[in-house]
């Protein structure tokens, strides 16, 4: 049996659906480099943050008042602004020198709040050679007197924003707290998206009970997180005309075949690859291949969204009813 792995994310035809999240390894052109060759589909580089943006701009006061300071992404790399060295011409030029050494698509990564100044740098970013663009909307409505329309209201602007100024595909990484994700997702859609990335993780502080200190740690993504994403990629399927890509806690081949059997056109991971090194893809790429092969499945399509909502026989184990079965049973 011929087996393949070859998948469509926004349009692009890449070799393997998984892709490899943002992250610092990206920083590196030898990384990415060592990621195409060992089976990534494509790559999403590292996050051009909003207040590099405006510190250079010398705005950031501005920025950073409507919000936590805080970036879960940023955390392992961007402690301090001061610190991180990497402007945007930096990461224009990063773009440029990937895409002289690789063939998979190249994603370029804007981390932000708002909509102000992301029309230049996503024009640049097409320029100097992505792919496609990835929105990471990384938005705490810590001020009480905002709305859940006014929240709602700014992810859409910003998607319309950046869609309207490129012309490459964008994805949005979305956070899994809207009241009525369904809904939201296909305004996203409305708005212009080609792809929805579920789900971002914020940043969620922990107490340092003898210090009397905020930790500002981040823990890698466990296995156990898939069920959230897992849930909504399986309701999703079928259901829009966005690519789905599944994130968080993707450790190994079995989270990839989950996320796809859900209806995922990709799954991305980065928690997977510090862990167990660059190479470790090729492992992931090949479990999956051998688990094809053992269920009689030939390529990506045979099995994608076949426990999605929408093919499962009892759409019920998705809802309230099969939420009050498992409490009856567990009593």
């Amino acid at each position: 049996m011929s087996m393949r792995l070859h998948s469509t994310y926004m349009g692009l035809e890449i070799s393997s659906p998984i892709i490899v999240s943002a992250c610092t390894l990206s920083s590196e052109t030898d990384n990415i480099v060592k990621m195409e060759d060992n089976g990534a589909g494509a790559v999403v580089l590292f996050s051009l943050f909003e207040e590099q943006i405006k510190k250079e701009e010398a705005n950031l006061k501005n920025i950073l008042s409507g919000t936590s300071n805080a970036f879960a992404e940023a955390l392992d790399y961007f402690p301090d602004l001061d610190e991180y060295n990497m402007g945007s011409d930096d990461y224009l030029e990063s773009i440029r020198k990937a895409k002289e050494r690789v063939r998979i698509p190249i994603i370029g990564s804007l981390n932000g709040i708002t909509s102000e100044g992301w029309i230049d740098y996503s024009q640049k970013m097409e320029q100097a050679g992505a792919d496609a663009i990835e929105v990471n909307i990384f938005f705490l409505p810590a001020d009480l007197s905002i709305s859940s329309a006014e929240v709602e209201h700014r992810y859409l602007n910003i998607i319309e924003t950046v869609k309207q100024s490129v012309n490459i595909p964008i994805a949005v990484k979305l956070n899994p707290y809207f009241s009525s994700m369904g809904n939201m997702a296909l305004r996203i859609q409305d708005a212009g998206a080609d792809a929805l990335v579920l789900f971002n993780r914020f940043y969620q502080p922990d107490f340092d009970i003898n210090e009397l200190l905020i930790k500002t740690d981040l823990h890698y993504s466990d296995s156990d997180e898939i069920r959230l994403p897992l849930l909504w990629t399986g309701i999703l399927h079928g259901k829009t005309n966005m690519s789905l890509a599944a994130t968080t806690g993707v450790q190994s081949a079995i989270e990839v075949i989950k996320y796809i059997l859900a209806g995922a056109d990709v799954v991305m991971t980065a928690s997977a690859l510090y862990k167990n090194g660059i190479p470790y893809l090729k492992m992931m790429n090949k479990e999956v291949l051998d688990w094809m092969y053992m269920m009689g499945f030939d390529d990506l399509n045979t099995f994608r969204g076949l426990m999605s909502q929408k093919h499962i026989a009892d759409p019920t184990a998705y809802e309230r009813a099969n939420y009050i079965k498992i409490i009856k049973e567990g009593l």
